[in-house]
């Protein structure tokens, strides 16, 4: 742990205003003229961060060029993650995970990105009162007026809010309802967990999300759960790696599905399925365990025949209505499966249909006299009819007020907006885990104008304690920390993640019975003898969007979807044979983009969602098609951007599958931003790969063949062949750096990509320059699709559309020792460092491009504009506010220059330095680059081969090893683990 235990913490400080009221001594006055950077940093002054401005006096917690850490909780209506927060002269610049916390220690690129919302110049800036520009005296006698008032009336005070599992929060909800009574608290998350709670309640006794550890389990079968995404409240790519190296009992992976998901990307095998077929077979499944009924489907048998042979080494996960939820938990429970946790629970989600239900019947009734909305934005994310009917009864609601960052559709018709600082200018804690809290500290002083929700609780109900700070640390001091493990809330702040000492089971006694009406009930909700001739709906989240919380991100908008490898957009997609049949398809343009028609989403004879653009999928099913959640928000810059359309439109009832959709084609022709136009890889060997039985049975020469170079003398190994006069000998001297990719454990993420963002100061550059192929991207995760026939592949891409195999390969510049870029410069831009990597002095380089062309791997960029200070690219780079999260260990590009990878050398160099201070040599841990770091399955490795001991040695040696394009001679420093796949049993081998 990086962050000092020993550091202050000051709340509510605020020097600028003490001396503007005559609290300071002349000395202190003096100090403050100098106008430090300290005044920059804890008064969150705007200027403009070009300018330098010398300390007079350095803050004590303060050294310049050093980073502090602080750990903390990230916390939002979708995502929650246990970070660790790098800060640069006070002000926050990279989000890390924190490794001391056992759960939610993975940084996902959603929760990374969440950085550079706080430098979001958009945001709220200041109170508003009926449309006006306030003060928060001016807000807090008007509120508290009107509180009083209701208080007589007896109409309910609904607070609003998403899940927000804060145990001190809700102590205060508590303190608050002794001063006005008729508070009550209805949760709402903009995509619900209502039904796998609700089915958790009815099977488990516990209204929780059970936790699922995969380290124990050798099959698992995902029923529509695309648990590798957003299934859980915790994503579970750490335990499903685990298991997945190779050996005879490696997790073996069966997905049925209708979207071509990441988790039926990495699966052994994946089924496609319309989502009703889905739901069919999973019943088929627990029809044939609990009842002993032959299946139908010789699928089906053979995945019985599976779980009956694996019994409690399985786990069945299942998605989409609370039926579906129900079976597979009590699937689970009969084979006793070991990955089941029986006394944890995720905590973190409290979503509640019924509940929300019963407040809009509320509404409807005139019962609610004051509505208090914290951080959701129900009009945009309700359904259309819903969202309407909101729309009328917040105007009847005598007092509305919106705790907000930022300016939506909801708290445009509020009476008061109280703007509310990020999560990093924030103080809170969490409840997310059986036994488990964690706290949230902030990292920089309020930026703008803003007040947590908590302190205006406070400051509205007379609470003795002045501040959300002190009430915070009473609770944790009277009801947490004697019951944890640790013995002071500065030593909780330090490590960030407490837990409770003695823990007791939280399951109740309540034994889940099956019963013949029971399973009647499942049939009749499941089975549905009706003809359907329309399509069925699948509402999914993308990777970088979520729930579309984070809209106004650059970074995320940018963020190509890891199948699709699109930008900016969402789109319906559908299968190859439901495209052919409708009439519409997907082109490549003359300029290079790739073109698609539009169509029209109707259900009941009503347009739901117009000019929606069709994206062609391979593996879509045949009859379903996919929608993403989070887009077509109106507020905003970036709303100008994004072509998106709103899928929440069609969220009826919150059930992610929709029935009965009907499409029809229009006239308008959608340009796509895709950074991949080829889906194969054309029978080059790019993504090598084989199968576990042949992995285990045959030597490396047979699954990893060496590549050779064919010369007049015959074939040699590129490694005997140069046309260097020497081997670079400098690799005898002090660290060589390497970097390898397990291809097994990389899942296709995207986290390292947002990592390498925030690292090295990538620039953002828009639509319409990703849709000529002018990504800035230093990394990228190419995306392959492969025919389950092997002659296919090596013919044209009609092939993949079925339900193809798919590979993931991450590609950043590879180091070669011998580059071919090196040679080509004419100003000698690159060169080869004496530790291995590819060196750019951005200084001489005047961007002939000649590197670029030479590169085998196409991973150099160009810069075609200057990114900063240009009102054409106005996301991050162009404001003095938004310069606030750039790295200042990492120069900022210009127009003209050539820009890549360079292996993270800044972070290379901090620990030699400190090392050789001292006098030691640097550990093996301690060399990690931006992308190893944020790896949630820790798929990449970076490190010195010069120590024999190290990780990546091992890695380097290890059989599955190899490098891309090795036969060009170019000896690269990047290397590849090759992908095992364990789909040769044969049970499963026929499987269709």
């Amino acid at each position: 742990m990086k962050s000092n235990k020993k550091e202050k913490i000051f709340e509510n400080y605020n020097p600028v205003k003490d001396i503007m009221k005559g609290e300071t001594s002349r000395r202190d006055f003096i100090k403050w003229l100098g106008f430090s950077t300290a005044s920059v940093t804890l008064a969150a002054c705007k200027g403009p961060v070009i300018k330098s401005i010398p300390y007079v006096v350095k803050p004590d917690n303060i050294t310049p060029g050093i980073p502090n850490y602080y750990a903390s909780t990230m916390i939002d209506s979708f995502d929650i993650g246990s970070v660790l927060v790098k800060t640069r002269e006070g002000r926050p610049i990279k989000i890390e995970p924190n490794f001391y916390s056992e759960y939610f220690n993975a940084t996902s690129s959603r929760i990374q990105s969440s950085l550079l919302s706080l430098y979001d110049e958009e945001k709220l800036k200041n109170p508003f009162l009926k449309g006006k520009k306030s003060s928060w005296k001016e807000v807090d006698n008007y509120i508290i007026q009107h509180l009083k008032y209701l208080s007589k009336t007896k109409k309910d005070i609904i607070f609003l809010s998403h899940s927000y599992p804060s145990f001190s929060t809700k102590k205060l909800i508590q303190d608050f309802k002794k001063k006005y009574p008729y508070t009550k608290w209805i949760t709402y998350d903009p995509i619900s967990y209502s039904n796998a709670l609700d089915a958790s309640k009815e099977i488990f006794g516990v209204r929780g999300f059970p936790i699922f550890d995969l380290k124990k389990s050798e099959l698992i079968i995902s029923f529509d759960a695309d648990f590798l995404g957003d299934w859980c409240p915790e994503n579970m790519a750490k335990s499903y790696v685990f298991n997945r190296k190779p050996k005879k009992n490696m997790l073996q992976h069966i997905q049925i599905e209708s979207n071509m998901t990441i988790t039926g990307a990495n699966a052994d095998l994946r089924l496609s399925k319309k989502p009703s077929d889905v739901k069919k077979m999973l019943l088929e499944i627990f029809q044939t365990i609990f009842l002993g009924k032959k299946p139908k489907n010789k699928n089906t048998e053979k995945i019985v025949s599976l779980i009956n042979k694996m019994r409690s080494k399985c786990v069945i996960l299942a998605d989409g209505d609370q039926e579906s939820y129900e079976l597979s938990f009590l699937i689970n429970k009969k084979i006793n499966s070991l990955a089941l946790q029986k006394d944890k629970y995720f905590l973190s989600k409290e979503s509640n249909d019924n509940e929300f239900k019963n407040f809009l019947k509320d509404l409807d009734r005139e019962n609610v006299g004051g509505l208090f909305i914290h951080n959701v934005n129900p009009i945009y994310s309700l359904p259309l009819y819903v969202s309407k009917k909101f729309k009328k009864f917040i105007k009847k609601i005598p007092l509305t007020v919106s705790f907000s960052a930022n300016k939506d559709e909801t708290n445009e018709i509020m009476d008061v907006l109280a703007p509310t600082p990020h999560w990093l200018e924030s103080w809170g804690d969490t409840h997310p885990i059986t036994n488990i809290y964690t706290l949230i500290q902030p990292t920089i002083q309020c930026i703008f104008n803003t007040r947590q929700f908590q302190d205006s609780l406070i400051i509205w109900s007379g609470i003795k304690e002045k501040n959300y700070y002190k009430y915070l640390k009473k609770i944790w001091e009277e009801n947490i920390i004697p019951k944890s493990n640790i013995s002071s809330f500065n030593e909780a702040l330090f490590h960030g993640v407490v837990k409770i000492k003695n823990q007791e089971s939280i399951l109740n006694s309540k034994n889940f019975s099956i019963n013949e009406k029971k399973i009647q009930e499942y049939e009749k909700k499941i089975i549905n003898n009706k003809i359907v001739k329309n399509f069925e709906l699948r509402l999914y989240t993308k990777i970088s969007m979520g729930d579309g919380s984070q809209y106004n991100n650059p970074w995320l908008q940018e963020l190509p979807d890891p199948i699709t490898r699109t930008t900016w957009d969402n789109y319906l997609t559908i299968s190859h044979f439901d495209a052919r049949k409708i009439g519409v398809k997907n082109w490549n343009s003359g300029d290079g983009s790739l073109n698609g028609n539009c169509v029209d989403l109707i259900k009941k004879n009503e347009i739901i969602i117009k000019s929606i653009p069709i994206f062609i999928q391979p593996g879509q099913a045949i009859g379903s098609v996919g929608l993403a959640f989070g887009y077509g928000q109106k507020k905003g810059k970036l709303s100008k951007l994004v072509n998106g359309k709103n899928a929440y439109r069609s969220y009826e009832n919150f059930l992610t599958i929709q029935d009965n959709i009907q499409i029809k084609k229009v006239n308008k022709i959608h340009k796509f931003a895709c950074v991949q136009l080829h889906h194969t890889t054309e029978g080059r060997n790019l993504v090598k790969e084989t199968d576990l039985e042949t992995f285990l049975k045959y030597p490396k020469e047979i699954w990893n063949e060496e590549e050779k170079i064919l010369t007049h003398k015959g074939m040699f190994s590129t490694e005997k062949i140069s046309i260097w006069n020497n081997s670079y000998k400098e690799k005898e001297k002090g660290p060589h750096f390497n970097l390898s990719i397990d291809l097994n454990a990389c899942i296709g993420c995207g986290a390292c990509i947002i990592a390498c963002h925030s690292e090295n100061n990538v620039p953002i550059v828009g639509k319409e320059e990703i849709e000529k192929s002018r990504d800035m991207h230093w990394l990228r995760i190419d995306r392959y699709y492969f025919s389950k026939k092997e002659k296919d592949n090596k013919n044209n891409e009609e092939n993949i559309y079925d339900n193809p195999r798919v590979s993931f390969q991450p590609i950043m510049c590879q180091h070669c020792d011998h580059a071919p870029c090196e040679t080509v410069c004419p100003v000698g831009a690159t060169s080869h460092g004496r530790q291995g990597q590819n060196m750019m002095a951005y200084n001489r380089c005047v961007g002939t491009r000649y590197c670029a062309n030479n590169c085998p791997y196409k991973v150099r960029r160009f810069n075609w504009f200057d990114y900063a200070n240009n009102q054409k690219f106005d996301f991050n780079m162009n404001n003095p506010l938004g310069k606030m999260v750039l790295n200042p260990d990492v120069v900022v590009r210009t127009r003209g220059v050539m820009e890549k990878c360079s292996l993270c050398i800044q972070r290379t160099q901090y620990v030699i330095g400190i090392a050789k201070k001292e006098n030691r040599k640097v550990r093996d841990e301690e060399f990690e680059t931006a992308c190893s770091v944020s790896c949630p399955t820790k798929a990449i490795t970076f490190g010195d081969i010069n120590d024999s001991s190290s990780l990546i040695s091992q890695k380097i040696k290890n059989t599955r090893s190899y490098k891309l394009l090795d036969f060009i001679g170019v000896r690269p420093n990047v290397s590849y683990q090759l992908k095992i796949r364990n789909n040769k049993k044969n049970e499963i081998e026929k499987m269709k």
